[in-house]
């Protein structure tokens, strides 16, 4: 079992007043499942969720009813909440053009923006004011140099420090794949499409065209792919190597914790490549 789902096991169960657990069971991890079942058993209401693997549009749109029918939210409270939650997105896509295009915000500064969208740190009006604030800033900024470009595919990183050595080293983050999909562009005022254009649930080829696009879009000189120990997404590299063109290091992470030597080591040594290349 990866580091992540023993997390959310003993986080779950350390927590008194947890009244349920949205359990996608379909189109995330192939061990929640099982992670499903246990909490099942040990008094947490288990509320289903499944991403149609083939994107059909009606069984998306069946899963989205029922869940909304199961937590009560009517579909007019719905589109309120989601018209709400756009117009923090809109902002945070205007964070990810001041990293690439504008090179005023930091690999590190996008990825904590972008993988809190999940859930806007659970408040989102404070999470809105501090965007705010940190925007401001942002854009009074003087531009960053680089002389290498970096994209960062795969699950967020379960270790620290990757975005601040490589930053050293002279190299930039410029796209972090899933953490955008967190923010969730493109956007759509209809739910079900909004849902249907978020690659990560789906198959790896969505992701590969999406990458790619932001590739080209973005002058990326090359690739990290942050894989999870025990996680079966780590065969996802076979494909990224055979259908991206580009430079590519897979880097490993098992527990949290901070970089180690042996990880520094190879991100210096791929940046040096991409730097004399």
């Amino acid at each position: 079992m990866c580091a992540w789902i023993k997390g959310i096991y003993a986080t779950a169960m350390a927590m008194d007043a947890l009244e349920a657990v949205i359990s996608v069971i379909q189109g995330d991890c192939s061990n929640v499942l099982g992670l499903s079942e246990i909490l099942g058993e040990r008094g947490i209401r288990i509320i289903p969720f499944e991403y149609p693997p083939d994107r059909d549009k009606a069984r998306l749109a069946w899963q989205l009813d029922k869940l909304a029918e199961t937590l009560g939210a009517a579909p007019p409270d719905v589109i309120k909440v989601k018209s709400r939650l756009d117009s923090i997105r809109t902002k945070l896509i205007r964070l990810d053009e001041l990293t690439w295009r504008e090179n005023k915000v930091t690999g590190f500064e996008n990825h904590i923006h972008l993988v809190s969208s999940s859930d806007f740190n659970g408040d989102p009006d404070t999470f809105e004011a501090k965007l705010d604030d940190f925007l401001i800033q942002a854009v009074a900024r003087e531009p960053l140099t680089h002389r290498v470009r970096l994209g960062y595919v795969g699950v967020p990183p379960i270790i620290t420090g990757i975005y601040d050595y490589l930053e050293e080293l002279g190299a930039a983050v410029v796209f972090n794949e899933v953490q955008r999909q967190f923010a969730m562009p493109p956007q759509s005022h209809d739910i079900i499409e909004q849902y249907l254009e978020f690659t990560y649930p789906y198959d790896l080829f969505g992701r590969v065209h999406d990458i790619g696009r932001a590739i080209a879009q973005r002058q990326i000189h090359g690739l990290i792919h942050y894989t999870q120990s025990f996680c079966y997404r780590q065969v996802h590299d076979i494909i990224f190597r055979e259908r991206l063109n580009l430079p590519i290091l897979t880097i490993e992470g098992d527990k949290f914790g901070p970089l180690d030597n042996r990880t520094k080591m190879r991100l210096e040594a791929f940046v040096d490549v991409l730097g004399d290349q």
